[in-house]
């Protein structure tokens, strides 16, 4: 549905509302193998951190333009930053073209989209495991 991650990002900021503490969203766009045309080499300097981490390194991360720093913190979703170790809330995966090397220079984590069966993901909400197709479209939160 979306050319680059800058885009297809928002699926985890739509979902992350809805997400378990220490779970997991894998953004599946088996097509996309660009981050950003525009802002790429930014976010390969930089990778997908909680906010806190930017924060508290102010002096490292003060030359990145902000709506970078943002979408940053926004693909990467909540968590904390203490004694120089970050603690996402939950685990971001990208199954896309982007190599596994690239993910884990983003600081996300990979999945095989060739290995992704979508049947086996369906009808698994009572055990947790929600399946959103299209998900940067909606915004999503745990009904309370």
């Amino acid at each position: 549905m979306y050319g680059e991650l800058w885009t297809a990002g928002k699926a985890m900021y739509k979902l992350e509302p809805a997400l378990a503490e220490g779970g997991e969203l894998t953004i599946y766009a088996p097509h996309l193998d660009t981050v950003s045309h525009v802002h790429g080499k930014y976010i390969y300097e930089i990778g997908y951190h909680v906010l806190p981490y930017f924060l508290q390194q102010w002096d490292k991360f003060k030359h990145i333009p902000l709506g970078v720093l943002a979408h940053s913190t926004h693909v990467r979703g909540d968590g904390w930053f203490e004694n120089g170790i970050e603690y996402p809330r939950a685990r971001v995966a990208l199954a896309t073209q982007l190599p596994p090397e690239d993910c884990a220079r983003l600081a996300l984590g990979y999945q095989n989209p060739a290995g992704i069966d979508f049947n086996e993901w369906q009808n698994w909400e009572a055990e947790g495991v929600l399946y959103v197709p299209k998900a940067g479209e909606m915004l999503y939160r745990v009904k309370r």
